[in-house]
């Protein structure tokens, strides 16, 4: 099983999903027994690549936020000493 196919969502992959949504309406029976499944796990392949790269991305992004948050706790903690 796959995610929706919609390109906009996956620009990494964008040209084996053509490729893949390709075989899928030129080969409308034999896609059952195999025909695209080469296809299949390139884009399988990619989009765990894909995932990887949000998933450090998102990584790195938390650690920023988290990093911002402790300095303004630290802060506050500062001002309610000083009142």
């Amino acid at each position: 099983m796959h995610p929706p196919l919609t390109l906009h969502r996956h620009p990494m992959c964008a040209e084996i999903i053509e490729e893949f949504q390709k075989c899928h309406v030129d080969h409308p029976v034999k896609k059952f027994f195999g025909e695209c499944t080469d296809l299949k796990i390139k884009l399988d392949q990619c989009f765990r690549q894909e995932k990887a790269l949000k998933r450090k991305a998102n990584f790195e992004e938390s650690k920023k936020f988290k990093e911002r948050l402790q300095a303004y706790k630290r802060e506050m903690a500062e001002e309610n000493k000083e009142s």
